[in-house]
C-alpha cells in the first residue's frame, strides 16, 4: 500500500488566494522558465559563460535541491530570490565580462583578452546567485508537495516545467528581448509571493522586480541589438573616412560581446584576405554548384556568386544572422536568385539532403557557444568528426572539392583536420597555412587527388597531433583525452560549496540518508539526459528547436511514467530496474551509424524509442520510490541534488565519449538498486 504521509503545511500556504493545484502549476513553470533564462541572459553578457553554459545550470539544480531541503524549516516567504536576482542583474550590468576588442589575436575558447572581472571570480558569483535565486521558486513549488497525494504533486510539477518550456521556447522563437524575460519573472513573483506584511512586500519584491525590469529595458533598447535564439547579436558600423568615401560600408557584427563576423563587398574581402579565394582556385573546375556551411551575413555566399556560382545552397543555424544579411550586407547576395537559404544546422543538412556539389565550403562555422543542457558539446561540433567529412565526401560531384576554413590558435588543430580529412578523402588534402601567426589556415580535398589543385604537398601531421575526433568524442579543441584541470578545479569548488550549502540549509546529512537511492536516481538521469540531447542533436541537429523538443520530450516521458504508476500496478522495483538496465544496453548496442542511415521519419521513431525507453523505465523506479518516501520534499531535494552531481560527472565523457555515460548510469542504477531499503522491494 503506498503511503501518503503528510508534513506540516507551512509558511501559511493553506491562506494563500491561489489553490494549491494551479499554485503548484505556475511555481514549477516559473522555476524552469527562471532558469532557462538566466542560463541565456547570463551567456550573453559574461563571456566565460559562453564556454561553461551549464555552470549556471548546475547553480539552479543545487538552488532547486536547496528549495525542497528548505521547506519545514522555516515559515517565512522566500523574498531573498527577487533581491538576489536584481542585485545579479546589477552585478552584470555593472561588471560584464566582454571581449578586449583593441588586442591582436583570435578568440578561440577565450583566447583574446577580456574586460571585466577574471573568471575565477564572476564564475563562483554567478554560480552561487543562480543557486540562490533558483531557491525561492524551488520553495514555493516545494511548499505545495505535502498538499498533494505524492505522484499528483510530481505530476503537476511537471505540468509546470512542460510550460515553462513552452512559453521559454515560444519567446525565443518570436526573438523576444529580455525585458519580457523580466515582466514575466516580475509577474510570478508578484503572484506567488504572498504580500504580508505590506511594506515588507514592497520592499522586498516589488522594488527588485522594478530594478531587473527597468535595467532589461535599457538592454532591450541599446542600438543595434537584436536576441536571436542563440546569442544577443550588436551591430557597429566599422567604415573607416577613406573607405565611406571610396564607397566600401563594412559593419562589425559580435554575439555576446564577441566579435564574430564583418559584412563588406566581396570584391574587397577578396582583395584583403586571400582565404576566402583560395577554396576556388584549389579545385580543378569552376565550381558551378556550391554548398556553404556557416553562409552568417553572407559574405560567402556574395564570394562564391562572385567565383561564377550558378546556385548556391547557404546553410545557417541562426536565423538573426541570416536576416542582418538581408538587411545590411552591401552585395545583397540572398537577394540573388540563385542563393536557396536553408535555417538549419550544417550536419543536419549534409544527412539530409540528395544534392551533389561541385564544392563544399566550411565557411568559419566557429558558433562561440555550446549547446544548452551539454556541458562540452559546441554547436558546430558535429561539423568536424571524420563521419561528417565523410557525408560531405557522398555529397560532391565528379571532380567536386571540399573546403574549410577558419584561424586556429594551436598548429596541431589545422593539422588535426587535415588528417581527418585525409581519412575521410583516402588521400592527403591541400593544406595553405595564411597567416602564420594567427594560424589562418585553408584545408582542401578533391573527391580524388586529382581533383585538387595544391600549392605544394602537405607533409602530414606533426608527431602528436591527436587522432581524428568522431561522433561519440566530437571534442575538436581537446588535445588529450583528459578533463583539462580548469574543469577539474571548479568542479571540484562547486561540489565543495555545495556540501557546505546543504549543510548550512538543510540541517545535518542524516536527514537525507535514507534517500541515497533517490540521490543516486538523480545522478543517473542526468546522464540520461545528457545522453539524449548530444543524441539528438546528431541525429537531428545542434539546433535551438530539436534541443527544446528532446527536453519537453524527456519531460513529456516522465510524466508518462508518472501516469502510468498512479492508474496502473506496475512491476516491483528490481524488474523495473531490469527493464532499465535492458533499455541501457539497447542504447549501447544501438549504432549512430545505422540510425543516420534510416529516413527521417525512422530515424525520429527509432530514436525516440532507444532514448527514452531508459528514462522511462528509471522515472517509473523513481515515480514507485517517491511514492513510498517518508518525507516528500527531503527526498525530492535528493534527488534534485543527485541531478546536479550528474551535471558535473557529464564532464567523463571527455575521458570516455558520450556512449560511455551510459556505463556510468548503469553503474549508478546498480548502486541505487543496492541502497534500496528492503521494505520497498516487494509490490506497491
Amino acid at each position: 500500500m503506498t503511503l501518503q504521509a503528510q508534513t506540516p503545511v507551512t509558511g501559511g500556504e493553506k491562506d494563500h488566494w491561489l489553490a494549491v493545484r494551479p499554485r503548484l502549476i505556475l511555481a514549477s513553470a516559473f522555476m524552469l522558465f527562471l532558469e532557462l533564462a538566466l542560463i541565456r541572459w547570463t551567456g550573453s553578457n559574461i563571456v566565460h559563460l559562453s564556454y561553461f553554459t551549464n555552470f549556471v545550470l548546475l547553480g539552479s539544480f543545487l538552488g532547486i535541491g536547496l528549495g525542497f531541503l528548505r521547506v519545514g524549516r522555516s515559515r517565512r516567504q522566500p523574498y531573498y530570490s527577487p533581491v538576489v536576482l536584481a542585485v545579479l542583474v546589477v552585478v552584470v550590468f555593472t561588471f560584464p565580462v566582454t571581449v578586449d576588442r583593441n588586442t591582436e589575436g583570435v578568440l578561440y575558447w577565450t583566447s583574446l583578452s577580456t574586460s571585466g572581472p577574471p573568471a575565477w571570480l564572476i564564475l563562483p558569483v554567478i554560480f552561487c546567485a543562480a543557486a540562490a535565486v533558483l531557491m525561492g521558486p524551488a520553495e514555493l513549488v516545494g511548499r505545495c508537495f505535502p498538499e498533494l497525494p505524492r505522484l499528483e504533486a510530481y505530476r503537476y510539477d511537471l505540468i509546470g516545467s512542460l510550460s515553462g518550456i513552452a512559453a521559454f521556447t515560444a519567446l525565443s522563437f518570436l526573438s523576444a528581448p529580455p525585458v519580457f524575460w523580466g515582466l514575466i519573472a516580475a509577474g510570478c513573483y508578484a503572484v506567488l509571493l504572498v504580500p504580508r506584511p505590506r511594506a515588507l512586500y514592497v520592499g522586498l519584491v516589488a522594488v527588485p522586480s522594478l530594478v531587473v525590469v527597468g535595467l532589461l529595458l535599457a538592454e532591450t533598447l541599446t542600438a543595434g541589438a537584436i536576441w536571436s535564439p542563440y546569442y544577443k547579436v550588436t551591430t557597429k558600423d566599422a567604415t573607416s573616412p577613406e573607405l565611406r568615401q571610396a564607397g566600401i560600408p563594412i559593419t562589425d557584427i559580435a554575439v555576446n560581446g564577441i566579435p564574430h563576423q564583418q559584412t563588406m563587398p566581396a570584391g574587397f574581402r577578396l582583395q584583403f584576405e586571400q582565404q576566402y579565394g583560395l577554396p576556388y582556385e584549389r579545385a580543378t573546375n569552376p565550381p558551378k554548384d556550391v554548398l556553404i556551411v556557416g553562409a552568417g551575413s553572407g559574405t560567402d555566399v556574395a564570394i562564391a556568386l562572385s567565383k561564377g556560382a550558378g546556385r548556391v545552397d547557404a546553410v545557417e543555424i541562426d536565423p538573426k544572422l541570416h536576416e542582418l544579411g538581408m538587411a545590411i550586407h552591401p552585395d545583397k547576395p540572398y537577394d540573388d536568385p540563385r542563393v536557396f537559404t536553408h535555417i538549419t544546422d550544417g550536419r543536419a543538412f549534409l544527412e539530409r539532403t540528395d544534392s551533389k556539389y561541385d564544392l563544399i565550403l566550411f565557411a568559419l562555422p566557429d558558433s562561440l557557444t555550446l549547446v544548452s543542457g551539454a556541458s562540452s558539446l559546441r554547436l558546430e561540433s558535429y561539423l568536424f568528426t571524420e563521419e561528417a567529412m565523410k557525408a560531405a565526401r557522398a555529397r560532391l560531384k565528379p571532380g567536386g572539392t571540399f573546403s574549410m576554413y577558419n584561424y586556429y590558435r594551436e598548429s596541431w588543430l589545422v593539422d588535426r583536420l587535415a588528417s581527418t580529412m585525409q581519412q575521410a578523402f583516402g588521400h592527403k588534402p591541400c593544406v595553405d597555412v595564411v597567416n602564420v601567426a594567427g594560424q589562418q589556415a585553408v584545408i582542401t580535398a578533391g573527391l580524388t587527388a586529382a581533383d585538387q589543385r595544391c600549392a605544394g604537398e602537405w607533409p602530414g601531421a606533426a608527431p602528436g597531433t591527436p587522432a581524428p575526433a568522431d561522433d561519440d568524442r566530437p571534442f575538436l579543441y581537446l588535445k588529450d583525452a583528459t578533463i583539462p584541470p580548469i574543469y577539474l578545479i571548479t568542479l571540484g569548488l562547486i561540489l565543495l560549496v555545495s556540501l557546505l550549502a546543504v549543510r548550512a540549509v538543510a540541517g545535518p546529512y542524516d536527514r537525507m540518508r535514507p534517500y541515497a537511492d533517490l540521490f543516486l536516481l538523480g545522478v543517473g538521469f542526468m546522464l540520461l539526459e545528457t545522453k539524449s540531447v548530444t543524441g539528438f542533436a546528431l541525429l537531428f541537429g545542434t539546433t535551438w528547436v530539436v534541443n527544446a523538443i528532446v527536453f519537453a520530450g524527456v519531460l513529456v516521458a516522465v510524466l508518462a511514467a508518472v501516469e502510468v504508476t498512479r492508474r496502473f500496478r506496475m512491476p516491483p522495483l528490481p524488474v523495473m530496474y531490469g527493464v532499465l538496465l535492458a533499455g541501457l544496453l539497447l542504447a549501447w548496442l544501438v549504432p549512430n551509424e545505422w540510425l543516420l542511415s534510416l529516413p527521417v521519419p525512422l530515424r525520429a521513431v527509432a530514436a525516440v524509442t532507444v532514448a527514452f525507453l531508459p528514462i522511462f523505465a528509471a522515472n517509473v523506479v523513481f515515480a514507485k520510490r517517491f511514492a513510498d518516501t517518508a518525507d516528500a520534499t527531503t527526498s525530492f531535494g535528493a534527488n534534485l541534488l543527485g541531478a546536479m552531481v550528474g551535471g558535473c560527472l557529464e564532464y567523463a565523457s571527455l575521458l570516455i565519449g558520450y556512449k560511455g555515460l551510459l556505463i556510468v548510469a548503469a553503474v549508478l542504477y546498480v548502486g541505487a538498486l543496492a541502497l534500496l531499503p528492503r521494505k520497498t522491494i516487494a509490490p506497491v
